[in-house]
């Protein structure tokens, strides 16, 4: 809900509806913590948001969801052959291969775009990743 002091935020931005329509989906959240979300944030949430990490079984692999200020390519988690890493700290979509046989996604941003991609996000169904910008649009899609 905040974006720190290097961001300017969007006129529309209206944090209070975040908190709204976000807590109306509680039940289908799973949220680790930004370099920007503080317990303030975690006062008004009704699912959890301080998490620094998730660990999410995908077949024999994981897929590790953090932020990406502190785990990223550059610092990699523990990770075996396969595994993905799953962060958006950059605000830049991604979907590449590194080391032996890994995958860095990144879902973009919603809010807060950087070098010129699109305000967008990332959905995992049934095993495909699929990127979409607001309109609902799909323009990238990666099946496991």
């Amino acid at each position: 809900m905040y974006h720190g002091p290097r961001n300017d935020l969007p006129k529309e931005y209206a944090p209070k509806a975040v908190i709204e329509m976000l807590n109306k989906l509680k039940d289908k959240i799973l949220c680790v913590r930004g370099n920007c979300d503080g317990e303030v944030d975690q006062m008004v949430l009704d699912f959890p948001i301080m998490a620094d990490y998730a660990v999410i079984s995908e077949g024999k692999h994981i897929v590790y969801a953090t932020h990406g200020h502190v785990y990223n390519v550059g610092n990699l988690p523990p990770l075996s052959q396969g595994d993905i890493l799953l962060h958006g700290h950059t605000h830049i979509p991604s979907w590449e291969q590194f080391s032996d046989n890994n995958l860095y996604l990144n879902p973009g941003s919603v809010s807060i775009p950087k070098e010129n991609s699109e305000n967008g996000y990332m959905i995992y169904e049934n095993g495909c990743f699929v990127w979409k910008n607001l309109d609902g649009e799909i323009y990238h899609e990666l099946e496991l």
